[in-house]
């Protein structure tokens, strides 16, 4: 795999947390294409292949729709997360796509300053390379554990 591609998941994967971490979540659903999937799943129910999700779209209206009941609707303690992410491995996928595995851990920082490990786990990724700008056609969120200790509002 060239370097090239390497280099625009490893910038994908960075502007896609870097969205979140700061509070961008309008920008968000930019990142995927329009008919973009978006998963949220524990390591038991990919294990088992069981289509079960904490969060689930289908499109980036959906992805829309989940930011404005985030800013509109939904009542959730104040909060930000900081992402840590390990190196991308990445492969072709046959659709001339690429298929890329990362590494996570995301710390949560409440309103009151307490900080604390929220959570870790993989994305898998089908990444589109369109021109300069390369969009997710899927990401899936694979955590390792099970328990989320409060609602997951903002995206992982």
């Amino acid at each position: 795999m060239d370097i090239e591609r390497q280099l625009k998941v490893q910038d994908l994967n960075a502007r896609y947390v870097e969205t979140i971490d700061e509070g961008r979540f309008e920008e968000w659903p930019d990142l995927f294409t329009d008919d973009g999937h978006y998963r949220v799943t524990t390591a038991e129910n990919a294990e088992e292949g069981l289509p079960l999700s904490l969060i689930h779209a289908t499109s980036r209206a959906m992805l829309r729709d989940r930011v404005r009941a985030l800013r509109e609707a939904n009542i959730y303690e104040a909060q930000r997360y900081r992402h840590i992410l390990g190196p991308a491995r990445i492969e072709p996928a046959m659709d001339g796509s690429l298929r890329a595995r990362t590494s996570f851990m995301v710390a949560r920082i409440m309103h009151t300053g307490e900080t604390a490990l929220f959570a870790t786990g993989l994305y898998l990724d089908r990444i589109a390379l369109e021109g300069e700008a390369s969009r997710f056609v899927e990401k899936t969120v694979i955590l390792d554990s099970r328990q989320i200790d409060t609602l997951l509002a903002i995206p992982l």
